[in-house]
């Protein structure tokens, strides 16, 4: 798989410099760390894969939607929507296969290479962005909240 060796390097460095404890995958472009946040979703695991022009960015939830229960897939669904509507630096996704919920951070980085800062940024805005909506996926999920009512509740 082909990507660019430079970006790699900078996040790489960037990791090291904020003594992060990482794994990266040379064949893969692949960078993967946990990261704890305070919220009711305790840990996120991220995944940066590095491409030839730009990184992305996955914080992924360790709390998944439940597939078998469409109920909670629907309001999930609609409570991710209403989450990502606004939301300026990326997006929350779901898998409907397996109930997995991320957030995904895109930087592109076409003819510049990324500086510390805007690697940083892209784990934090991601981390912030789980604390902040946390409560709305453990509501619906173990409360039974409707989707609705979850996202005025993190959004007010």
């Amino acid at each position: 798989m082909d990507y660019s060796k430079e970006i790699a390097e900078c996040i790489n460095k960037t990791l090291i410099d904020d003594d992060w404890n990482f794994e990266f995958n040379r064949e893969k472009g692949v960078f993967r760390f946990d990261l704890n946040i305070k919220s009711k979703i305790k840990n996120l695991f991220y995944i940066i894969k590095v491409n030839e022009d730009d990184f992305v960015i996955y914080a992924i939830s360790p709390v998944s939607s439940d597939v078998d229960d469409a109920d909670i897939m629907a309001e999930m669904a609609e409570f991710l929507t209403r989450a990502n509507y606004g939301l300026r630096c990326g997006n929350f996704e779901m898998d409907y296969d397996d109930g997995e919920i991320r957030y995904r951070v895109y930087v592109d980085c076409e003819d510049n290479l990324p500086g510390s800062t805007v690697i940083m940024n892209g784990i934090v805005i991601a981390s912030a962005t789980f604390q902040r909506y946390a409560n709305g996926i453990t509501g619906i999920i173990f409360g039974g909240m409707d989707a609705e009512e979850a996202c005025d509740m993190c959004e007010n």
